[in-house]
Formats: C-alpha cells, sequence, structure tokens
C-alpha cells in the first residue's frame, strides 16, 4: 500500500448518509471498512461499492457495544495495515414527548447514539498511539446534528444525545490534539432519508395529519429551498477527512442548507 493510502472505518455505512460518506471517500481513495448491525444490508452495500472499485471490507456489528469498536478497528489493521479515519456515524431517532419517555427508550438511544461515539474515539485513539505515525494528523469524525444546536419539539431525547457528541467532541479534541489527532463533528439538517420518513410518519401519529406533511414543512424552511442529500454532507466529511483540516479541531458545524443559523 502506498504512504498516501488512508484507511477509514464508518460507522453505519451500509444505508443513508453513511452510505453517502462512504462514496466520497472511496473516490477520494479511502480503504473502507464498512458496518452496520444488519450483516445482508452491510455485505449487499460493500458488494456495490467494491463493484465501482473501492477497496471495501465488510463488517457487521452493534456500534452500541465497545467490542465492535474494537472489531472494526481491528478489521481495518488486517485488511489495510492501519487506520487514518474513524466515522462515528451511526445513529437512530427517537420521537414522543419528553414527559412520556420510558427509561427504556431513553437509554437505547443513549446507548446507540452517545455510547457508540465514546467507544469510537476510544478504540481509534488506542490504534492511532500505537501507530507511532509522528506529527501526521489522523482524524475522528463524528456525527452531530442541527438538533444538537437548538433542540426539537418531539425530539427531546434524539436532541440529547446530539448536544452530548459536541461535548464529546469537544472534550476528545482537547485531549488528544497532542497526539496529532482531531475530533470534529458535523451536523446535517433534513436530509432525505428512511430517518426523516420514520420522523414524519411518528409526527402524523401523535399531532395527526397527512402523510409527508411534516418532511413537507421542514423543507419548506430550508433556505436553500431542497432537501439535504447524502452527497451533501459527504462533501464536508471528506474535507474533514483531508489533509485540508488538519489544523481544525473540536468543531460541530451545521451542514444543513441553512435551517437555523446559530
Amino acid at each position: 500500500m502506498s504512504e498516501e493510502k488512508r484507511v477509514a472505518v464508518i460507522t453505519g455505512s451500509s444505508r443513508g448518509i453513511g452510505k453517502g460518506i462512504a462514496e466520497q471517500l472511496g473516490k477520494d481513495g479511502y480503504a473502507m471498512v464498512i458496518n452496520g448491525f444488519n450483516k445482508d444490508d452491510v455485505e449487499k452495500a460493500t458488494k456495490e461499492l467494491a463493484d465501482k472499485g473501492y477497496q471495501v471490507v465488510a463488517a457487521a456489528g452493534d456500534i452500541s457495544k465497545k467490542e465492535t469498536h474494537e472489531m472494526l478497528v481491528k478489521t481495518a489493521v488486517e485488511h489495510f495495515g492501519r487506520l487514518d479515519t474513524y466515522i462515528n456515524n451511526a445513529g437512530i431517532a427517537h420521537i414522543g414527548n419528553l414527559v412520556d419517555e420510558s427509561a427504556e427508550d431513553f437509554h437505547k438511544i443513549f446507548a446507540t447514539n452517545v455510547d457508540s461515539v465514546l467507544f469510537g474515539i476510544q478504540a481509534a485513539a488506542a490504534q492511532f498511539k500505537k501507530q507511532n505515525d509522528g506529527d501526521k494528523v489522523r482524524k475522528i469524525i463524528n456525527a452531530s446534528s442541527i438538533a444538537g444546536h437548538i433542540g426539537y419539539e418531539l425530539l427531546g431525547a434524539y436532541s440529547a444525545t446530539k448536544f452530548a457528541i459536541r461535548g464529546l467532541t469537544q472534550v476528545a479534541a482537547k485531549e488528544l490534539g497532542r497526539d496529532h489527532i482531531t475530533v470534529n463533528a458535523y451536523c446535517p439538517g433534513i436530509v432525505g432519508t428512511d430517518m426523516w420518513d420514520y420522523i414524519d410518519e411518528k409526527m402524523v401519529e401523535i399531532n395527526g395529519g397527512q402523510k409527508g406533511q411534516y418532511l413537507k414543512a421542514a423543507i419548506d424552511g430550508i433556505t436553500m429551498g431542497r432537501v439535504e442529500h447524502p452527497s451533501d454532507v459527504a462533501n464536508y466529511v471528506s474535507y474533514l477527512a483531508s489533509t485540508k483540516s488538519d489544523y481544525m479541531t473540536g468543531q460541530a458545524v451545521q451542514i444543513d442548507g441553512g435551517v437555523q443559523f446559530i
């Protein structure tokens, strides 16, 4: 493998935003570990990416478990010889009033969205330090959200997880900077994926109305006048994963087409 070759782990990359990120990093020349919870989905996505000429390997697993992240790092090293970028992309949404929130649902979304980021940071940092790459900068990139900047009605638990990810990003950036490891986050807006179809469906169940109405209302509030595509997020992640962002750390940037300005 040439010195220029970079290797990434991308959690939740069998579909949606994660798959869009994998598509872009493949174009950028990255070799990648493709992950998701469902083994069939992961293998299907990996084959599609491999058919496009990208260097990929499938590694299904539950990212709420620490051992899964350790396995993902090990897979990257065994197949590609090293690790350069770890992207904590995977996450779930949950819709409901906070006053009705069950402990079970609250703990589940925190395990999936927040525990996974902590475990990913730990596993990636351990490997980066072991590689002893000198002053070369290695990257940890986390998925927050516009809901990590402003809390949204009926998205209380989800918003709480995305605020927490911003906190983890800032602290990890401060703790790991001396080791030439940057930690940043991307904050998508209204992305046309299965997650927003789910959000719209649950909004109809709670508030009434017609299917698609809440998604349309959300899109109508976007300054750029269209729904966000996974490629819009992937373009920014491509920058974070490149050497062009080597002096940037601890940031959580909104890539939302102008949904909110804070």
